[in-house]
């Protein structure tokens, strides 16, 4: 390791030799200044220094602005205040500016080689934390990078495990084919335009695919029954909102998109099911995707009758403002083009198998197609705005 390098600062010239003698033997390179100003300017024009030697009084300079100057502009340097004053109030002001210790003159060589060891092992010390700190800060960070990967991808696993599930609800439905990705797409963009966040917009787009999960405990004869459903039945039917919503509140990680799967079927003026909810009582993320919902159901065919236009859709759902819809929210989809839809549902239907409608980048607003072998981006320019 270089020499370490010592700054002595005082008036006197024999004390000055003394002292540069007396640390050059013991192996210091040592620089000599006889005022502040010119240990100012050794400090800032021929740096570092590892420890300051100072004299308090020194005729026309006071040792004490110096220690400030220091303690100021290089914190991490350690300086001995070095004085023929014997007045303890004046030792205790010097270590409550900064002064790491305080040596009366006169004294022997075994004290200043005493006293430099220890503030030169300080200054080490406060080193060796400075790196170490670093040197922590790195690894943290960089475990951190890595933890938040395997959280991602985790999460992933996660989304591909409900797409499955997902698959197989709309396999065993045929009627409603394609409408749960359909629906999270549509869900998507209004919540996006409503101007949720990017962790809301995640448990918004899961509650929207989800939201007929409850349906897999409902039984064929009800569920593909070809003609209209009796009362009991149709209560039947009903439970699938509260069945959903139990099978996912059990999941930490699917607990809050479990209220939207509890809540999908109730109206905003309290006449919906299961639990007759009204207005805001209705978590937002159900009360946006009722209107997507109704959408593709409007919009999509049916063995009792055809699809009917996104522009037919979009006047039944203004009737119905109020009533089975929020009007703020409403007033966000009226403002988004009809034909957005339109080309998001043929997206999607164009790519059906790799569509991935829980793959959504959340940040950039794309839904992203994925498959094995390539990757594609649908664009939604959808405007952010405040509620």
């Amino acid at each position: 390791m270089p020499a370490e390098r010592i700054l002595i600062v005082d008036d006197e010239i024999y004390v000055r030799t003394v002292m540069v003698a007396m640390l050059e033997r013991s192996g210091y390179v040592i620089s000599a200044a006889s005022t502040g100003a010119e240990a100012t300017d050794h400090l800032e024009h021929d740096p570092p220094y590892d420890l300051v030697l100072s004299d308090i009084m020194m005729g026309d300079t006071d040792g004490l602005v110096l220690l400030d100057h220091i303690h100021q502009h290089h914190p991490d340097l350690p300086v001995v205040m070095v004085t023929a004053v014997h007045d303890i109030s004046v030792a205790m002001t010097a270590i409550r500016r900064g002064a790491y210790d305080y040596m009366l003159k006169p004294f022997e060589r075994e004290q200043l080689l005493a006293t430099v060891d220890r503030a030169l092992d300080h200054r080490r010390l406060v080193r060796q934390n400075a790196i170490y700190k670093h040197n922590l800060e790195q690894l943290v960070g960089a475990r951190t990078d890595m933890l938040r990967e395997a959280m991602s991808d985790l999460e992933r696993s996660y989304d591909i495990t409900l797409e499955a599930l997902g698959d197989a609800l709309d396999l065993r439905d045929a009627e409603t084919e394609g409408h749960s990705k359909r629906v999270t797409a549509y869900t998507i963009a209004l919540a996006r335009a409503y101007g949720m966040t990017s962790s809301q917009l995640r448990v918004i787009a899961r509650g929207a695919f989800l939201h007929d999960i409850g349906k897999i405990a409902i039984p064929d004869s009800i569920l593909l029954k070809p003609g209209k459903l009796d009362d009991t039945e149709r209560a039947i039917m009903r439970e699938h909102c509260a069945r959903g919503y139990h099978m996912l509140r059990k999941i930490p990680y699917l607990r809050d998109a479990a209220e939207i799967v509890y809540s999908h079927q109730e109206r905003f003026d309290g006449n919906g099911y299961p639990r007759g909810l009204k207005g805001e009582q209705i978590p937002v993320g159900a009360r946006i995707f009722a209107i997507a919902d109704t959408l593709d159901a409007i919009t999509s065919d049916r063995p009792y009758r055809k699809a009917r236009s996104f522009e037919e859709a979009r006047e039944e759902i203004i009737r119905c403002s109020g009533t089975q819809f929020d009007p703020q929210i409403l007033e966000i989809f009226l403002a988004m083009p009809t034909m957005l839809w339109a080309d998001l549902r043929n997206e999607i239907t164009s790519h059906s198998r790799q569509f991935s409608p829980l793959n959504y980048d959340f940040e950039a607003g794309h839904v992203r197609t994925a498959s094995v072998q390539n990757e594609m981006e649908m664009d939604l320019e959808i405007p952010h705005s405040s509620h």
